[in-house]
């Protein structure tokens, strides 16, 4: 019979956060029994960059009362642990480059730095995705999130196109990398009829950002055609996404890009810009439509096809059900996942 391992993971905050991370690891823990293992969180405070390093010690020493095998590292406190050394074999997860992907030049370079001193202690490197693989050029374990969004899909949110043609879907924190300013100016320039739009997502966490989306909700040509529906359940999230008829996120950064990968798997065609890890996950005019950074008439242009052509929306949102279905599985994710934790263990 197999041993029970035994791993805590460190991290940022409430681990209940709404964010692919977050949400990464907390459906790990959920499958963690299934694979006989028990994955507990231990998390750093939430404080300015960079304090965190003065609570490494505490919160090593909190996570080694729990007796793990194994400590999973994740990037988003990597920095913390630049000076401190657990005595607990160590793993890192990473679902961002060294430095962060949310921060200005000087806070990237100094937190790349502590993030790359923390990474020598590590035993093995896990990553979100390919890109984040090339570009990281060390050796590494690819771990990505699984392709099913949720155990179980909410109530039907109803008829998404509110009389229009087609209906988008956006699901993505408003912070700047994501796009929403711009995924709204090329959506203004559509004629009104042609579709609706659906935000999910946190709306408060780049507050100067958030105004100025609300700002330009507000302006004539698009009041009425965007609903902002906030954050909603990861079950509410599957709802809206077997609603619609297509997704986009003009997101610049995505070291993954989960809502991608999750639209494909409901037969949604995608639309974003050609950056990130979005080209890994869909092919130009075979899976969805990619455009350009920054080239908003192309984006518009994007968005007016697959408004005007449903055929079209068909037959890209059965390419990308097909190629999504050839990754793995939550279950498949779970299985890689502790796999590596448990070599890692038990090789001392």
């Amino acid at each position: 019979m197999t041993r029970t391992l035994r791993v805590v993971l460190l991290t940022l905050g409430d681990p209940s956060q709404l964010t692919g991370g977050y949400l990464f690891h907390r459906r790990l823990a959920e499958l963690a029994p299934a694979h006989s293992a028990a994955l507990n969180f231990v998390s750093f405070p939430e404080r300015p960059f960079p304090l965190g390093v003065l609570d490494a010690r505490q919160v090593v020493q909190q996570a080694e009362r729990l007796r793990p095998d194994v400590l999973v590292l994740d990037s988003i406190v990597a920095w913390c642990l630049a000076v401190t050394r657990p005595r607990v074999p160590m793993v890192g997860m990473l679902h961002q480059p060294p430095g962060g992907i949310d921060f200005g030049p000087a806070r990237t370079a100094a937190q790349a730095r502590l993030d790359q001193l923390a990474y020598r202690h590590l035993r093995r490197i896990l990553v979100a995705s390919q890109s984040l693989a090339d570009e990281l050029r060390v050796q590494v374990s690819v771990v990505p999130p699984g392709r099913d969004v949720a155990a179980q899909v909410g109530p039907s949110p109803g008829d998404l196109r509110r009389g229009r043609r087609a209906s988008f879907l956006t699901v993505g924190n408003w912070v700047e990398r994501k796009g929403i300013l711009s995924l709204l100016e090329a959506f203004a320039a559509l004629e009104p009829k042609a579709a609706t739009l659906h935000l999910v997502g946190r709306t408060a966490v780049e507050p100067i950002y958030a105004r100025r989306v609300w700002a330009r909700l507000a302006e004539p040509d698009l009041r009425g055609r965007v609903q902002v529906r906030g954050a909603v359940s990861v079950a509410d999230v599957a709802a809206l996404y077997t609603a619609a008829d297509a997704f986009v996120l003009p997101s610049l950064k995505e070291p993954y890009g989960t809502v991608y990968g999750e639209a494909m798997a409901f037969g949604l065609p995608v639309v974003g810009w050609r950056a990130g890890n979005l080209p890994h996950l869909a092919d130009h005019e075979r899976e969805g439509l990619l455009v350009e950074p920054g080239d908003l008439a192309g984006l518009t242009g994007a968005l007016t096809r697959l408004a005007d052509d449903a055929d079209l929306r068909r037959l890209l949102g059965a390419a990308a059900r097909q190629r999504a279905m050839e990754r793995p599985t939550w279950d498949d994710v779970a299985d890689m996942f502790f796999g590596h934790l448990r070599e890692v263990a038990e090789s001392g």
